[in-house]
């Protein structure tokens, strides 16, 4: 398992709830806050955990491959906090409502993760969220090609996380990558999953 985490610690965070919770709860006053850029844009994602019987799964979509922004790609249910929305919080559940029919009503808040500013201009608040089975998913078809389930205890192993690089826009960049069968998983979406790894390592 990963660094800082014993094989029991391990089992417990791929399945018990409370210990995340008590985790982000504990790390979210340590992390300093972001400076101040008024050039990026504010949204807001939720990162879905779903408790299943046999442990814990991380909640993903797969956007269509028509869209502007992103296509194709693996991402967390979320979207830009507009001026209607009273907080972080209540724009990713708008938004995860829109794009996979999961009402706020069946959706627990448990924490949040440091804000996450990505290259293409967007500062992003990750909430985390406790979801109980059975799902009542309805995916908005113009923007979800695809809802699909990676178990937790897949991210908590750090010999699945790859660094990459990639020249974009004048200078080399950084990112990671975290493939799952047939999915990549990469970027901002995998960039969220390892600040959560660090997070719930203490």
């Amino acid at each position: 398992m990963g660094r800082g985490v014993g094989d029991q610690a391990g089992r417990d965070l791929r399945g018990d709830i409370d210990l995340i919770r008590a985790r982000l709860a504990a790390a979210r006053p340590l992390v300093a806050p972001a400076a101040v850029d008024t050039q990026l844009m504010a949204a807001a994602v939720l990162v879905p955990l779903v408790q299943r019987e046999y442990g814990l799964q991380v909640l993903l979509t797969r956007r269509t491959a028509h869209l502007h922004h992103h296509p194709g790609q693996i991402s967390f249910p979320g979207g830009r906090i507009e001026a209607s929305d009273a907080s972080p919080s209540e724009a990713a559940l708008r938004e995860t409502a829109e794009e996979t029919g999961l009402q706020p009503d069946v959706i627990e808040l448990i924490g949040e993760l440091p804000e996450f500013d990505t290259s293409t201009g967007f500062r992003i608040t990750p909430l985390v969220g406790a979801i109980k089975p059975p799902l009542t998913l309805a995916p908005d078809p113009f923007e979800v090609a695809e809802v699909f389930e990676v178990p937790l205890g897949f991210f908590l192993d750090r010999s699945n996380h790859q660094r990459h690089e990639i020249f974009w826009r004048g200078r080399m960049r950084q990112y990671w990558a975290m493939p799952w069968g047939d999915y990549y998983i990469w970027g901002a979406t995998a960039g969220i999953i390892r600040n959560l790894v660090e997070v719930l390592e203490g």
